[in-house]
């Protein structure tokens, strides 16, 4: 499927809060407190919903408590991780010294050309993304077209030396994740690439910016170098991220206004795939089980 024929998601859409099914509500929650340094920001006991964001009152991740929930197979299509994205080095470092401070091991750090990023799974094995961008203008292009996008080992010890100096004090006081911080993008498992393709790009409308990364797809809205993140390294030709289990529930897209949304609604529709209206926006699914909220900014 080609660009030109394909849809284009207005630059201004963003990512939402993701939605993970946890069997130890409690622990997880503080988990995302703790260590990530969410503040808490709702508690819906009825539902067993706690939602957890920025200090500015905006939500990042909602966490369900299911007890019952089985741990989701791991070539099943569902969450790769989630990306939080800091405005700055300097948080990214200060994020690094949270982790520490929790006792809460890295599983990677990398140097991606267009961001720095910090990696580590929450207790029930949700993977997570931490990371500051390099601004836009330092991007670089391959002779495709495509950003140019790496997986290089980051200098830790470079990021550390980002340290406010309140920061080294042993008595610091860590605030959390500060205001600015938001959901950057969301990394899933699929069965087929192409499929994938036809749904993202040929159907909501993300522009494909990366293409030759082997066994992944990446897309976006407005030239950012990934909203989404596509990849069947351990999950090409598996099941669908099925009821019942833990991870995945949901992810949020949000876009510009209603007219955005309609334009969403409508192609969906004409296309026959899975569309329904709730009181917060669409529902809809990609043919994988991965379900999604396309709502309107504010």
């Amino acid at each position: 499927m080609t660009g030109t024929s394909a849809p284009s998601l207005p630059a201004a859409t963003r990512l939402g809060p993701v939605r993970l099914v946890v069997a130890d509500l409690d622990g997880v929650a503080g988990f995302y407190e703790r260590a990530i340094g969410l503040r808490p920001l709702a508690r819906d006991a009825d539902a067993g919903l706690v939602t957890l964001g920025a200090p500015d009152g905006t939500p990042l991740v909602e966490l369900v408590g299911r007890p019952d929930a089985v741990p989701r197979t791991r070539r099943a299509s569902g969450l790769y991780h989630l990306a939080l994205l800091l405005p700055s080095r300097a948080e990214l470092a200060l994020a690094l010294r949270r982790l520490a401070a929790a006792r809460w091991p890295l599983e990677g750090a990398s140097d991606h050309l267009v961001s720095e990023a910090l990696y580590l799974s929450d207790p029930e094995g949700n993977g997570i993304e931490l990371y500051r961008d390099r601004p836009r203008e330092q991007w670089g292009r391959a002779p495709g077209g495509d950003i140019r996008m790496a997986t290089l080992p980051l200098d830790l010890d470079a990021v550390v030396a980002e340290l406010p100096a309140a920061a080294r004090a042993a008595d610091y006081a860590d605030p959390g994740v500060p205001a600015g911080t938001r959901m950057g993008h969301v990394h899933l498992q699929v069965a087929d690439l192409a499929e994938a393709e036809r749904f993202y790009h040929g159907l909501l409308g993300f522009d494909v910016v990366v293409r030759g990364y082997p066994g992944a797809l990446f897309v976006s809205a407005g030239g950012y170098h990934h909203h989404l993140g596509l990849n069947t390294w351990a999950s090409a030709g598996g099941p669908p991220n099925g009821p019942g289990t833990r991870g995945l529930a949901r992810f949020v897209v949000e876009l510009p206004d209603g007219d955005a949304l309609a334009a969403v609604r409508d192609r969906l529709q004409a296309a026959g795939a899975p569309a329904s209206a709730s009181a917060d926006g669409l529902v809809t699914a990609d043919p994988f089980g991965n379900e999604l909220l396309l709502r309107a900014a504010g």
